[in-house]
């Protein structure tokens, strides 16, 4: 069975040192966290964990999800596991206090979802979902169906899904059919078809709240004449009982490539009775809370299975004897040298490495923009916070999961045909994360999105207040002759970027096919840049840490050579990235149907 530690060390670095959480105290509900408090909820997370998830990890692949007389069942030892998660009140994390959450900034929820999707991808995405249904909720529902679903939401007595996908509409809503009736009440009744419903059904929790998204009567055409309804399994009786089954069901269970332990369904809604969520032809606006939030989730899972992936890679790397170093013996006590000593194999796991512990990085300060756009005093720090998490969004989740999808390859390969094997845990590993480039929008759409939303949209107003923060940093560290390396390699992919955004700005206002053409590359330069930022950052801090002296010098001076490595692995990219964007984006735009 695979194994895993938890970065914990990692979590310490970034809150208290690179991010500096305690000290935001113009943040709401800042003020009442620590170093301890946080140390003590993301090692009870770690226990767990390691202890109860990542055990159940490689059984409930194996046995799967099974759809029996219209339930769903899931692997053994996950109902049990999961009732253990939701007493020890590990659903409760980052809610409203009013509903029973305990109100913890997005910035430590987030690093207590990496373990979960680490230690347990499929088994996490029950409670990662059901969050998601929380937070649309809360944003946009009423104040009677707060007092209905959240409290259940929040405690995970109840759980809760997404339903927006139909066999002839994925990307695009405005194809939808799923209707909504007027009944009585103010309620509706549902009727449709949805598929790859994550969680659709299950024997988890006695409820599950769906949230779907259909039409009204007297919709208008297109996306704008979508609405969202949440739609209980069992209806809810005024004073919060369960009454009767409502009028859906689980009509199949898809059958995928990874992920089995959680269970995907074709949810069929027979005149449902549901409710509407938010304004009527408003739902985009509504699911889009809950989208961001699943991007951002799916985007820790690129690095938490990464991450596992990584450390068992390494463990197999050093134990694994095989030929000899090209520079002669290196270990003579043994018939072979272990595989550590090969380029190759190195190049792999300090790829690895260095993606890993930059994502980190970078997953942190993407929730910190959350919190800052959530919790700040000042409204217009709050509004540029949230634009920066926005504009951030297509990289957590698009560059983060191409690459996470890349490391645990990497990963599989280095145990050559041992990795091809099920009982390492490898294939598992790249079966499960391939999901995360597809679902909750596939990465050509962050891509797009990026590029056509988020850079022209407000004509780069967002990037250029990121660019001024970068380049801030470069001059307030620009005199420190131990920061060149990290500066020359930060300052290059900051050009690189700058000039592949000019070409297509202007490409575009020729022919807007430009975006798409080049949005892909141009989304793996902007992660690769973003990434440098976030080790121009983490090698400032270990500098500084040095300088006042620590007895942790080993660990702070691992963190400068896995900074310089990735300016000079990772870094030097986005030169072919940007020559790609500027070099291929019209022939793709124009080729020949023809001749494909």
């Amino acid at each position: 069975m695979p194994i895993y530690q938890a970065p914990l060390r990692d979590y310490q670095f970034i809150l208290s040192e690179l991010l500096s959480i305690y000290d935001q105290t113009e943040l709401a509900g800042f003020d009442e966290i620590d170093p301890e408090l946080t140390d003590a909820i993301l090692q009870g997370i770690a226990d767990f964990t390691t202890d109860i998830m990542l055990p159940l990890n490689a059984s409930g692949d194996l046995e799967g999800c099974q759809l029996k007389d219209g339930n769903v069942i899931t692997p053994k030892g996950f109902k049990e596991a999961y009732q253990q998660y939701i007493d020890d009140g590990w659903a409760t994390l980052t809610c409203d206090p009013e509903y029973g959450g305990q109100g913890l900034p997005e910035v430590i929820g987030t690093f207590a979802t990496e373990m979960k999707t680490a230690t347990n991808m499929a088994f996490a995405m029950y409670p990662g979902l059901t969050h998601g249904a929380y937070s649309a909720i809360h944003v946009h529902g009423s104040d009677a169906l707060k007092q209905k679903y959240l409290a259940k939401l929040v405690s995970g007595e109840w759980t809760g899904t997404m339903n927006l996908t139909e066999s002839h509409a994925g990307t695009d809503l405005a194809l939808l059919r799923t209707k909504a009736t007027p009944v009585a009440d103010g309620k509706f009744a549902i009727s449709g078809e949805k598929i790859f419903i994550s969680s659709g059904d299950h024997d988890l929790a006695e409820n599950i709240v769906h949230l779907v998204l259909a039409k009204l009567p007297d919709a208008p055409e297109g996306v704008k004449g979508i609405s969202l309804f949440a739609v209980p399994k069992f209806h809810v009786n005024n004073d919060g009982s369960l009454g009767e089954a409502n009028q859906l069901c689980a009509s199949a269970l898809e059958h995928k490539m990874g992920i089995h332990g959680n269970s995907t369904c074709v949810m069929v809604f027979d005149g449902a009775v549901g409710e509407l969520v938010g304004e009527p032809h408003q739902g985009l606006k509504a699911m889009f809370t809950m989208m961001n939030q699943a991007r951002l989730g799916v985007g820790i899972q690129g690095l938490g299975v990464s991450d596992i992936a990584y450390q068992n890679a390494l463990v197999y790397a050093k134990e694994r004897i095989q030929g000899r170093a090209l520079s002669g013996v290196k270990q003579p006590q043994q018939a072979a040298d272990s595989i550590l000593v090969h380029g190759d194999v190195r190049r792999m796991l300090l790829s690895q490495k260095s993606f890993n512990e930059g994502t980190r990085a970078l997953m942190g300060q993407q929730a910190l923009w959350l919190d800052q756009a959530e919790r700040h005093s000042d409204p217009v720090k709050a509004k540029q916070a949230a634009a920066l998490a926005a504009l951030f969004t297509p990289i957590v989740k698009g560059f983060v999961t191409d690459q996470g999808f890349k490391a645990c390859v990497d990963a599989q390969q280095i145990y050559g045909g041992h990795g091809y094997i099920n009982e390492w845990g490898m294939e598992q590993f790249v079966r499960d994360i391939r999901i995360a480039m597809i679902y909750e929008g596939t990465n050509g759409v962050q891509a797009l999105d990026l590029v056509g939303r988020k850079l022209l949209s407000d004509k780069g107003a967002t990037l250029t207040l990121w660019s001024d923060m970068v380049k801030g940093f470069i001059g307030e560290h620009s005199n420190n002759d131990a920061m060149k390396p990290y500066l020359a390699g930060l300052m290059d992919a900051a050009t690189d970027l700058e000039k592949a955004t000019g070409f297509i700005a202007q490409s575009a206002a020729k022919n807007p096919d430009m975006i798409g053409a080049a949005s892909m590359p141009y989304m793996q330069l902007f992660g690769i840049s973003a990434l440098a930022w976030m080790w121009a950052r983490i090698a400032a801090t270990s500098i500084a840490a040095l300088d006042a002296g620590t007895d942790e010098s080993d660990f702070y001076q691992a963190k400068l050579n896995t900074a310089e490595f990735y300016m000079r692995y990772w870094g030097c990219q986005t030169r072919s990235l940007r020559k790609q964007v500027e070099m291929s984006s019209a022939q793709i735009a124009t080729f020949d149907e023809a001749d494909f």
